[in-house]
């Protein structure tokens, strides 16, 4: 289970200000001529229709369509970059070099090469202004000096990214905190996620968990009309044929409260989810759950052996 906390004034910070978030994420560089074919037979998510200097989410899946590892794309004119949590790094390398045919599509592993600056909170555009930057659109990528600037779709759980090389970070950082920026860590960016409905690999994300379960519809992380990707058939029968047994949905416990395990129980004690994540605030907990779909919002659940109520995602925090 995925835990983290913040104190009230990192909440308004991280909501209506402008934070920054540095990491070094798993990356993967892919060219050649057949780089798009191949990585359009890989992802969820639609690649080409985009078009050049585009950021797209989504994520690579298993022959039964189980999620393996999500990542956030960025196709350039000559290359694409692929941004995994480090968790998803093995896995991904592993993937590749069985999937990707060396003379069409060469990966190359940029970890540790390349670094990120994840942008948090409603102040972001004009914080980036102030420092020289403009914010590019929706789902776009712009050059910035050294760097690349992307900004994603507006379900994300983040404003904007910076990626560029390591030496780079620093001075990039330091620009960033005299326009305004604070400087957030960890913490930050679960919490985001979690107020987000965004799931994680390893917490919400599993061995055996499709992109239905995981909010994929809704924060775009999958295209039901780009063809056949390794996976799709799966994908493909429970859009168009069923529905998941089971949702990614949000949970708010009653008061500010640790529950004790993870299981989602209903009034009479019938085991109907799990809790994945959790947000400690001074005054209440929220937090993600696998649940049955058949569980409305609204609904009353012990969650950890807590009372909690069922809300829809993303969570609103703008009034707390």
């Amino acid at each position: 289970m995925r835990h983290t906390s913040l104190d009230l004034d990192r909440l308004h910070r991280l909501v209506h200000q402008a934070v920054t978030v540095p990491t070094s994420p798993a990356v993967f560089q892919v060219t050649g001529s057949g780089a798009l074919t191949c990585l359009q037979g890989l992802l969820t998510n639609d690649l080409d229709a985009p078009g050049e200097m585009t950021l797209v989410y989504g994520a690579l899946l298993t022959p039964k369509g189980a999620i393996v590892v999500d990542y956030w794309v960025l196709r350039l004119p000559d290359r694409f970059l692929l941004l995994a949590e480090p968790p998803g790094h093995a896995a991904s390398l592993d993937l590749f070099r069985r999937s990707l045919p060396p003379r069409l599509a060469k990966v190359e592993d940029r970890t540790g090469q390349l670094d990120a600056v994840w942008l948090y909170g409603s102040a972001v555009a004009p914080a980036l202004g102030r420092a020289g930057f403009r914010l590019p659109d929706h789902g776009k990528i712009l050059p910035q000096d050294d760097n690349l600037l992307a900004r994603p779709q507006a379900q994300a759980p983040f404003r904007a990214l910076f990626l560029g090389s390591s030496a780079t970070m620093q001075d990039l950082l330091h620009r960033l905190a005299e326009a305004g920026f604070s400087q957030g860590d960890a913490a930050d960016r679960d919490a985001a996620d979690i107020l987000g409905g965004w799931p994680q690999l390893g917490a919400e994300i599993e061995e055996r968990t499709l992109v239905q379960e995981v909010r994929y519809d809704e924060i775009g992380g999958v295209s039901y009309t780009k063809g056949c990707y390794t996976g799709q058939e799966t994908v493909a029968r429970v859009h168009f044929r069923g529905h998941p047994n089971r949702e990614l949905k949000g949970l708010a416990w009653h008061g500010s409260v640790e529950p004790e395990g993870s299981p989602v129980t209903d009034s009479d004690g019938k085991e109907i989810g799990v809790v994945s994540s959790l947000l400690t605030l001074p005054a209440r907990t929220v937090g993600l759950g696998l649940i049955r779909r058949t569980v409305d919002a609204g609904s009353e659940v012990l969650a950890g052996g807590a009372p909690a109520t069922v809300v829809a995602l993303p969570f609103e925090p703008s009034g707390w």
